[in-house]
């Protein structure tokens, strides 16, 4: 069993395909909130709120956000939610739901709920201690009540029924879990397992859809064996682990069912499938159409295994972070981030325009 503490969410879960436009993208739409849900691909500092080894509110996180201020962000900048809220006209940084610094007024028009290492999988969020999805749901219901008694019934519920909400979960379920954690492999084939996550997924957008939620947008798995760290540990040294991609890909097309289900079922909802499993890999098979220089290694350290509590100030880190697909040996960079938030706001989260 690889240390969990090596590990650390990602879950970039969303988009497709090759070359984005280098100028920023704008919907003009007009959405009153971006409400996020997830894991570390989106956390914006819940973390830094509760007892776990799952944080990175200290430096050189953060490091390219304004002032270089570390906020619990596991990158240099920005996440993929920050930049979806942008393109919708919103704040360049959504704020995290327990950052004491913030309050309903700066939530009513974006918020995040995500917490680093969790999972649908309720093992999962117990593996490092962090916010299970349940309490996600949980801490969003009293957002409700606290958005109604600020801006009065008729007005929230117009707010919960046209914002975007973002969820972008997953990939800790296998990678910190399944392929770590000998429990659930005893009980489940990966298919079983695969299922098993499936129907909890269904019964998050059920909760979702039940406290009025319209447009969501849930993310899929990532190439998950190009990670560095799943490279570093690859019994072919610096190779994808081509195994866990086969299992990202299944499990991709499984999710595009059960929206495709979901959506014939449940009247009035716009559920979407943000994938980013080609995009990412385009981006890793080809780094110089992108700008980039380097996808087997992250920015911190020697980029192999450096995350969390172990890329710090004390190890080293590259002076162009955009040279870098990842930023350390689990999370993208900034860079990456904009690519991929470009491509899902074009390309998946366009029919909410």
């Amino acid at each position: 069993m690889r240390m969990a503490m090596m590990r650390s969410s990602y879950m970039l879960t969303l988009s497709n395909l090759l070359l984005l436009l280098a100028a920023p993208i704008s919907c003009g739409a007009k959405v009153p909130a971006v409400i996020v849900f997830g894991d570390s691909s989106v956390d914006t500092g819940n973390n830094n709120r509760i007892k776990t080894i799952a944080k990175s509110n200290f430096p050189p996180y953060g490091r390219d956000l304004p002032g270089g201020r570390p906020t619990g962000r596991f990158s240099n900048g920005r996440l993929v939610g920050d930049f979806i809220s942008e393109a919708f006209g919103l704040k360049k940084l959504v704020p995290a739901y327990l950052d004491p610094n913030y309050n309903i007024s700066e939530f009513a028009t974006g918020v995040c709920f995500a917490s680093a290492g969790t999972g649908y999988d309720n093992a999962t969020s117990d593996i490092l201690s962090v916010i299970p999805l349940w309490k996600e749901v949980e801490y969003y219901k009293e957002y409700q009540h606290r958005l109604k008694h600020y801006v009065g019934a008729e007005k929230a519920n117009e707010i919960i029924t046209e914002a975007v909400y973002i969820a972008s979960i997953g990939t800790n379920d296998f990678l910190e879990n399944y392929f770590s954690q000998l429990r659930r492999r005893s009980q489940f084939t990966v298919e079983g397992y695969q299922n098993f996550l499936l129907g909890k997924a269904e019964d998050f957008v059920r909760q979702l859809y039940g406290l009025g939620v319209r447009k969501l947008s849930i993310g899929g798995l990532p190439p998950m064996g190009c990670l560095p760290l799943e490279r570093t540990v690859n019994v072919f040294y610096e190779l994808c682990n081509e195994e866990y991609n086969v299992v990202a890909v299944s499990f991709n097309a499984k999710l595009s069912n059960l929206v495709g289900e979901l959506n014939h079922h449940l009247p009035g909802l716009k559920l979407v499938l943000s994938n980013p499993y080609d995009i990412l890999q385009q981006i890793v098979q080809n780094p110089f159409d992108y700008g980039f220089e380097v996808t087997n290694r992250g920015c911190c350290g020697t980029g192999e295994f450096e995350m969390g509590y172990l890329c710090n100030n004390r190890t080293f880190t590259c002076p162009d972070a955009d040279k870098f697909v990842f930023w350390d040996s689990f999370h993208p960079t900034e860079k990456t981030n904009k690519i991929i938030s470009d491509y899902i706001v074009k390309n998946n989260l366009n029919v909410f325009l």
